[in-house]
């Protein structure tokens, strides 16, 4: 009974948490403004490139030049099997224009990866990313937590919610300060279910709001 009732007192918390965070959503426009959510692709190189590279840096300026980079000039790289090459030849930092090792390896494990476990393309990663055990497996991978796992959702098509630094802000903001990773996924997506946005809208809306905030008091400092 008391493993009942824990179940229980977290899903209440996680409704009223979903409640805050929606009705400050809504408050803001975010349930009336033109939405955009983040890109579809419909290229491994571009998809796992992203994947990798958004961790940490900023998006706009670092992360999305290269990714339009690799589908402007590795076109043919939108497979897998098109991707081992790069990752045999030793060509993994060029086609990323990257120097870091940490990320480097980290694209090399994934291309690696997904060839041992026959995934070709996009569209079957986003097959495969809708099975647990695919997801237990791809989290064995160094360096792939949830985060980047619902990343790559988003990225696929799949609705979800990625939760990075600016959804953790965004709690933060409405007194939500619960910090477990799952326990937030399901806030938001909550919240999104109430203002009936998908929740990839929702976690772009999330995301562009915040890190233009950022942005802003990053020039104000100056």
């Amino acid at each position: 009974m008391q493993g009942l009732d824990r179940m229980q007192s977290t899903t209440v918390q996680m409704l009223l948490a979903a409640r805050l965070v929606a009705d400050y959503a809504r408050e803001l426009g975010a349930d009336t403004e033109r939405q955009e959510t983040r890109p579809v692709y419909d290229h491994m190189g571009a998809l796992l490139a992203d994947s990798v590279l958004q961790a940490g840096l900023n998006y706009n300026s670092v992360v999305r030049p290269r990714v339009e980079a690799i589908l402007a000039r590795f076109p043919q790289c939108d497979t897998t099997s098109a991707l081992l090459p790069v990752v045999g030849e030793g060509k993994t930092a060029a086609f990323l224009n990257w120097t870091h090792l940490e990320k480097i390896g980290r694209f090399e494990s994934l291309v690696r990866f997904l060839d041992c476990n026959s995934i070709e393309t996009v569209s079957d990663l986003g097959e495969e990313l809708k099975q647990p055990r695919f997801v237990e497996l791809l989290r064995e991978v160094r360096g792939v937590g949830p985060k980047t796992v619902d990343y790559m959702g988003c990225l696929v098509g799949l609705d979800a919610v990625a939760v990075d630094r600016h959804v953790r802000t965004f709690a933060r903001r409405v007194g939500v300060l619960n910090e477990d990773y799952d326990f937030l996924r399901s806030v938001f997506c909550c919240a999104a279910d109430l203002l009936s946005l998908s929740r990839r809208q929702f976690d772009a809306w999330v995301w562009r709001r915040e890190s233009s905030l950022a942005s802003h008091q990053i020039e104000f400092s100056f």
